[in-house]
């Protein structure tokens, strides 16, 4: 009842529905008690007839007016349950609009270092699994479970009227099948937690292996995978087997207590009638009310079933929507994580941040992923407006650590950054992250066209706007290249594209979003030289009157850069110009040094730093 009080709550504003299905379910079970009471009189006007206290012909026409009662009854009992049933489709569905809309505005207010604990496939299996099991239970309660509740209490009523020992003898069904339930529940849910996780490691690496296909082809991993994949769901099965022995060994229990409880029922109401106490119409009126008790009781075990997988799951869905958010999280975002409806959304694009100075400022900055484990200390470095400063250091030396704060997706632990002059504290990730444009590695485009994808930023931008920044990007020609052009849909990441033309189109987006700040994090190590001629041509034009902080594989990309930070072990080793720190002895020379040596060891150590030298082997784009 927790479970269904907190799911309730959390959807209230359904309360129409609700409503109405209160109101038709009273009605359902009103009507169906009208049919015991017609079957009485009839039963007892026949009995009448046939003992010859009564003619035949006189009783007749009574007869056919309970015959029409009785299909009046049964037609808009029919129709009622019907009526019920649709409220309770609606009520379902709209519940899961809103839970799982809830669901998806919580992941997307969530700070990033929670997904940096999770799987993918697992946050989606959630979503259908738990969200499903509770729509699916509220449903199924909802349509046949809750009018038969309303009609059991009208059948205590009734029961009590004729004759109460029988009414004691219902009511103890429900204690009893409770209790015994409650001796099930414990171990039941452990068990379903185990085959819950073992479901969402399944499931969330069958979604790993869809979305990178071509690794696992190409290192002939489809057996292990699909191995793995096997031996998840047969350690569902094995927890299975306990699981469901434990519960139709309890379930038979409770079979036999009840059945017990009916056999004295059954008997009690045979020997009245035998002795007068009621008519045969009576007791037909009884078994009928005892019947309707019955169903309610044995339909239990299924609604309990339900209730407990809904339980199980509903804790996963619980947990996340009880994550805190990002202290600056969209309030669009927040709002709708708390609301009982689905809102209707303000759809703006954020504007970014006039420029002014200093563009860019990270001050005595520090930050951990873990507790007393800082990847970046102390780091200070300063850019002005139209600035180009260079990141270089060895792989894991907190250079993305440092782009990642710049976007907002962690906070400093110490100290502080400013952008466009402002204190990243005091402001908005959305403020922040519309003020700063950036160019990955890999390019991460959507399935849908090209049109749609260089626009993500700005979903409003013309096609004229569109084609100018495509032209700037040098993405122009091969869009219209393709027979739909711009209206191309490439496919899920972009498949449909090659590396060079994906990140030409993500290039494009950048020029698009018209930041202030740009940052580059190795736009072009992973393009061969042809590629990578055509995505550095788009990107000039993309750093042209902006603040930019890159990150770069090959020393020629940063010949021209007005500073390069050289960050050693988290810490800024050296500032300054290429030409000053071509000659200072430290790790750009040493760059420099190593990019004309063909020596192994040093090759090596190039690719100790991420660099790649600067003669990239030529391929076709």
């Amino acid at each position: 009842m927790r479970l269904l009080g907190r799911i309730l709550k959390s959807t209230s504003a359904l309360w129409p529905y609700y409503l109405g299905i209160v109101l038709a379910s009273i009605v359902v079970a009103g009507l169906s008690l009208v049919s015991p009471f017609i079957l009485r009189e009839a039963t007892d006007t026949i009995v009448a007839a046939l003992q010859g206290e009564v003619t035949v012909e006189s009783v007749t026409q009574t007869i056919l007016v309970l015959a029409v009662a009785l299909f009046v009854a049964d037609i808009l009992n029919t129709l009622m349950s019907n009526v019920g049933g649709y409220l309770g489709d609606i009520m379902s569905e709209r519940m899961r609009q809103i839970l799982s809309t809830r669901y998806y505005a919580k992941l997307l207010a969530l700070p990033q270092k929670y997904f940096d604990n999770q799987v993918t496939g697992t946050i989606i299996a959630r979503l259908d699994r738990s969200i499903t099991g509770i729509t699916q239970f509220m449903k199924g309660f909802s349509n046949n479970f809750f009018p038969m509740i309303i009609t059991m209490v009208a059948v205590l009523i009734i029961t009590a009227i004729f004759y109460w020992p029988l009414t004691i003898l219902l009511a103890l069904l429900f204690p009893i099948y409770m209790w015994v339930t409650a001796l099930t529940s414990v171990r039941w849910q452990k068990m379903e937690r185990e085959k819950n996780a073992q479901i969402d490691l399944a499931n969330g690496r069958f979604a790993e292996v869809v979305g990178q296909m071509k690794v696992v082809k190409s290192f002939v991993s489809e057996t292990r995978e699909l191995d793995d994949f096997g031996s998840r769901y047969g350690k569902v099965v094995t927890i299975a087997r306990p699981q469901s022995n434990w519960w139709h060994r309890m379930d038979f229990l409770r079979g036999a207590a009840l059945n017990l409880i009916f056999l004295g029922i059954y008997l009690m109401l045979f020997y009245r009638t035998l002795n007068g106490f009621f008519s045969l119409g009576d007791m037909v009126l009884l078994i009928q009310l005892v019947n309707m008790a019955k169903q309610p009781v044995f339909m239990m075990s299924f609604i309990v079933d339900a209730a407990q997988r809904a339980v199980a799951g509903s804790r996963d869905y619980f947990d996340v929507m009880s994550e805190p958010v990002e202290p600056t999280a969209n309030k669009e975002l927040v709002r709708t994580t708390e609301t009982s409806d689905t809102p209707a959304l303000t759809l703006t694009v954020p504007e970014p941040l006039p420029p002014a100075e200093p563009a860019l400022k990270f001050e005595n900055v520090t930050f951990a992923y873990e507790e007393n484990k800082p990847v970046i200390r102390d780091v200070t470095i300063e850019a002005r407006h139209g600035e180009r400063i260079a990141l270089v250091g060895e792989s894991g030396g907190g250079k993305s650590t440092l782009v990642n704060l710049l976007l907002g997706l962690y906070e400093p632990s110490a100290g502080r950054m400013l952008v466009c002059g402002e204190d990243v504290s005091s402001l908005t990730t959305e403020k922040l992250r519309a003020s700063v444009g950036v160019v990955f590695q890999d390019a991460s485009l959507f399935s849908g066209s090209i049109a749609e994808n260089i626009a993500y930023g700005r979903p409003g931008a013309s096609l004229d706007e569109i084609v100018a920044v495509a032209k700037k990007a040098n993405a122009h020609e091969f869009i219209e290249a393709f027979p739909d052009g711009y209206d191309t849909v490439i496919g899920e990441r972009g498949l449909k594209l090659s590396g060079g033309q994906k990140q030409r189109v993500a290039v494009a987006r950048a020029m698009l979003k018209d930041a202030p700040v740009l940052v580059l994090d190795e736009a072009t190590s992973a393009l061969d030289t042809k590629s990578e001629r055509a995505v550095q041509a788009g990107l000039e034009q993309l750093m042209a009157n902006r603040t930019t902080l890159m990150i770069a594989h090959r020393l020629s990309t940063i010949a021209d850069v007005d500073t390069i930070v050289t960050i050693r072990d988290g810490e800024v080793d050296e500032i300054g110009s290429p030409a000053e720190l071509a000659v200072s002895g430290g790790i750009y020379a040493e760059l420099l040094r190593l990019t004309q040596s063909t020596a192994e060891a040093d090759r090596e150590r190039l690719r100790s730093f991420g660099f790649t030298g600067d003669a990239p082997v030529e391929e076709t784009d």
